[in-house]
């Protein structure tokens, strides 16, 4: 029975993985008829009345009631939803999927330094060594080893966009140990739906300033099954499946399976007919096999440590929405 329960945590890991590593080469298409801020706006529109609906439907019309903390949900939220969307769209515009992919992978390395600027809790040295080789890795992708191009004529603008929406979530993620006693589907509705002030409000902004064309339903019809795949398989199958599964394998485990993001994102790109260099593989290896080093030392007990010692685990990490 419990190798039952194991195995389907991990399908379920899996499909959540795989389900965000298609988001980036399906955005990317998207991206010639949508512009990143209506897409977004779109996007998380839907996906906050299905997970509303969800919420009432399991919890109950009491599991809506914010208990004096809009305003933390809405800033959490907007950082979450509006930051890691619109600077994942507007870096992918100037980048390529497989950057998105290898960076988005970095976020349980990430969540240690994020954890130790907000809330002093020190990472482990061999965490801030994992995260120097998963950054290099990073950058291999990135550059395919001609460094003196990652700005200059380069996709790096883009990718720092990407990344800086990658910490956006992560501190977003964090914030979730603010509300210990609500499930992770309250805490991922109510501030998805708080944070669409911002994110329409991002939208209204763009194109009343004429920095984007508000799209035509021709346009938006064109993009009908990528927005339907962003929508229910990224955004609402991803977060569900992701959760789920951390609940059946636990999340010290399940962690790694953020690593198959950039497998599917690879795997995918390759597919269609797209050419990676062997540097580039190198990269993508140094990322994965950063996480999962820093995983496996991070299970090792430290000598004299207390129960709850300072090392920043796993659990607080929950995905890339």
């Amino acid at each position: 029975m419990r190798f039952k329960v194991l195995l389907r945590g991990a399908a379920l890991l899996l499909v959540a993985a795989t389900a965000w590593g298609g988001l980036f080469p399906i955005a990317l298409v998207t991206l010639a008829s949508v512009d990143p801020f209506h897409m977004n706006a779109i996007r998380y529109g839907i996906t906050a009345s299905i997970f509303l609906v969800l919420l009432v439907a399991t919890e109950g019309s009491d599991a809506l009631r914010l208990e004096g903390k809009g305003l933390r949900l809405a800033v959490l939220g907007t950082l979450g939803f509006a930051g890691l969307g619109l600077l994942v769209f507007l870096g992918l515009e100037h980048s390529r999927p497989e950057h998105g992919g290898v960076i988005m992978a970095t976020q349980p390395l990430i969540a240690a330094i994020v954890a130790w600027l907000l809330k002093g809790t020190r990472p482990a040295k061999s965490t801030l060594a994992f995260l120097g080789v998963a950054l290099a890795g990073v950058v291999l992708v990135i550059t395919k080893g001609h460094f003196t191009g990652l700005f200059s004529g380069g996709t790096g603008w883009g990718d720092l966009m990407m990344f800086f929406g990658a910490v956006s979530w992560v501190v977003y993620t964090l914030g979730a140990a603010e509300f210990p006693s609500w499930t992770p589907l309250r805490y991922t509705a109510l501030t998805c739906a708080l944070a669409l002030p911002a994110v329409f409000g991002f939208a209204f902004v763009a194109t009343a300033s004429g920095y984007v064309p508000t799209p035509t339903p021709e346009a938006v019809e064109s993009v009908g099954w990528q927005l339907a795949y962003i929508i229910l398989i990224g955004s609402v199958v991803g977060v569900l499946s992701w959760n789920a599964g951390n609940r059946m394998l636990g999340a010290t485990h399940g962690v790694l399976f953020i690593n198959f993001v950039p497998i599917t994102v690879f795997a995918i790109r390759i597919a269609q007919g797209h050419r990676f260099t062997p540097i580039e593989f190198v990269g993508a290896a140094l990322v994965i096999g950063a996480l999962i080093g820093n995983n496996l030392v991070a299970k090792r007990p430290l000598p004299g440590a207390r129960p709850h010692g300072s090392r920043v685990r796993a659990t607080q990490f929950q995905g890339c929405g």
